[in-house]
């Protein structure tokens, strides 16, 4: 119990907050987005201007990133998260789901279809223990399919909003009409790698709007799934704000993807020693779009001049083992304006905060 306050108390000091939990709520509703660090997991919690919650992958387990996870959604005067989205089965998407239920209610969960058998065809892992907690939560489920909206209620006075998926299990939503139109030009440009057999591959990715804006969340799709998304009919379309897919892994991030995406942001949910890797980087800086690059962590796995500026850097620190513990876990936190038509992102921990104008896209 002492370490789990103390876990809280950081994420409160983090957040900018020194009185209740309730002073996280803006006078102003925005949507908010927070990145929290799992190390390199996947764990990034939407609330919505009516105080709605979805929370995309829950961490690793072993108590760690739960903790963050819980400690960030009640800093954000949340009693329970209202949706799940699980993007793969692999432990560091699903594996603290069990643990993040323990400490607050979910309501429902939309996940692909359970595999009989580890995802990735592996003899020995920890697969059937963390399914089994997974099964286990008290929780509605819903089939994830492409097409999906998860039925978020409307904001009175707003433009529309919206989370959408766009593709599952290699399947993509079919073009729009208006998408038809259009070619990518990029189209057959690009070069294959050798198929991913794991169920990376298979990861179920979303697009969130309010009016204008557009926030792209992928999971670890890999480089040759993404090729297909936006080519030869760019189905993702333009986003403002990219969640690199596969924490910055260079098996992912195919540059003709994130070209097509044509971010002005990018935010890089990678830890330390794990994503971050540099032909991810050659391809967020070989886009002309992207006005910024956010980390989770300042990334050793990449020569030094190929992280962002510090200040866009929530954790900066390489501490492995034990010392990997005393981690501050600062998250990167994102609120669009009641109208979409600008969004700022900040980093509470050093007081890095910048305003970007959504594009039409």
């Amino acid at each position: 119990m002492k370490k789990l306050l103390s876990i809280t108390l950081i994420f409160v000091v983090s957040l900018g907050l020194t009185t209740s939990c309730s002073t996280i709520a803006s006078p102003v509703k925005t949507l908010d987005v927070y990145w929290i660090d799992s190390e390199g997991g996947g764990s990034t919690l939407i609330v919505t201007p009516n105080d709605e919650s979805v929370l995309i992958d829950t961490g690793n387990p072993g108590g760690r990133d739960p903790s963050r996870i819980v400690a960030v959604a009640k800093a954000a005067g949340l009693a329970k998260i209202d949706y799940v989205l699980l993007t793969h089965f692999h432990g560091d998407h699903f594996g603290g789901g069990a643990e993040v239920a323990q400490q607050i209610p979910v309501g429902t969960i939309y996940q692909r279809t359970i595999p009989a058998g580890d995802p990735d065809g592996r003899a020995q892992s920890s697969f059937q223990t963390q399914i089994k907690g997974w099964r286990d939560i008290p929780a509605k489920r819903e089939t994830l399919t492409p097409g999906i909206v998860v039925p978020l209620k409307p904001v009175a006075g707003a433009p529309t909003l919206e989370l959408r998926c766009i593709y599952a299990d290699q399947k993509i939503i079919a073009p729009t009409a208006e998408q038809m139109k259009v070619t990518n030009p990029l189209t057959g440009t690009g070069t294959l790698k050798e198929p991913d057999p794991s169920d990376n591959a298979n990861s179920a990715g979303f697009v969130l709007a309010l009016g204008a804006f557009r926030f792209f969340d992928g999971g670890d799709l890999t480089w040759n799934i993404e090729e297909k998304v936006v080519t030869p009919h760019n189905v993702a379309g333009g986003v403002d704000v990219y969640q690199t897919n596969h924490h910055g892994q260079e098996n992912s991030n195919n540059p003709l993807f994130v070209k097509s995406l044509a971010p002005t942001v990018v935010v890089m949910n990678n830890g330390p020693r794990k994503g971050g890797q540099a032909g991810a980087f050659a391809a967020i800086r070989g886009t002309a779009s992207v006005k910024a690059l956010y980390q989770v962590h300042k990334s050793y796995l990449a020569p030094a001049e190929a992280n962002a500026p510090a200040e866009f850097i929530a954790n900066v620190d390489d501490l492995r083992g034990a010392e990997a513990l005393k981690c501050p876990a600062n998250l990167i936190k994102m609120s669009v304006a009641p109208d979409g038509k600008s969004y700022t992102i900040s980093i509470p921990a050093n007081g890095h905060s910048r305003t970007y104008q959504t594009t039409a896209k």
